[in-house]
């Protein structure tokens, strides 16, 4: 039985709060990565540099080794492994993908979001199921707490 839920997604992702509050209001534990528990905001590469987005492979691999990135890591990290399911929020990026993937890999439920139209992908045939709004999923997932 699913209990907390991982919401993966992006910074750029307007619906990102809703759909947190959509979880949390049918029962579902949650975890925030826009505001994790007892810290304020989450993770951002721009607290390592201003100039993230300018850096090259290696600036970007030193600096997975700061302690900012680090401690990061690690909080989404604990997340996932207390977490026995994942909505993978359309649109997002590669971490969002690489953290779908990472609960499609030890067998637990992932679930897209895709309140957007975009491009269809062939691999996530790998997830349980694809819904087209915010309302869709709320009623899939009332109807799996019924259970």
């Amino acid at each position: 039985m699913v209990k907390s839920i991982y919401i993966a997604s992006s910074w750029r992702n307007d619906v990102q709060p809703q759909v947190v509050e959509m979880v949390k209001s049918i029962g579902y534990d949650v975890y925030d990565f826009r505001h994790p528990e007892g810290v304020g905001d989450g993770f951002h590469w721009s607290d390592i540099g201003a100039d993230w987005l300018e850096w090259s492979v290696e600036e970007y691999r030193q600096n997975l080794s700061h302690p900012i990135a680090k401690e990061g890591f690690r909080r989404d990290y604990d997340a996932m492994l207390s977490c026995d399911a994942c909505v993978l929020l359309l649109p997002c990026g590669r971490s969002a993908h690489t953290e779908a993937g990472w609960f499609a890999g030890r067998g637990l439920p992932v679930y897209v979001l895709s309140p957007v139209k975009q491009e269809p992908e062939l691999m996530y045939a790998l997830f349980d199921g694809i819904f087209a709004s915010v309302a869709e999923l709320k009623d899939f997932l009332l109807r799996k707490r019924q259970q």
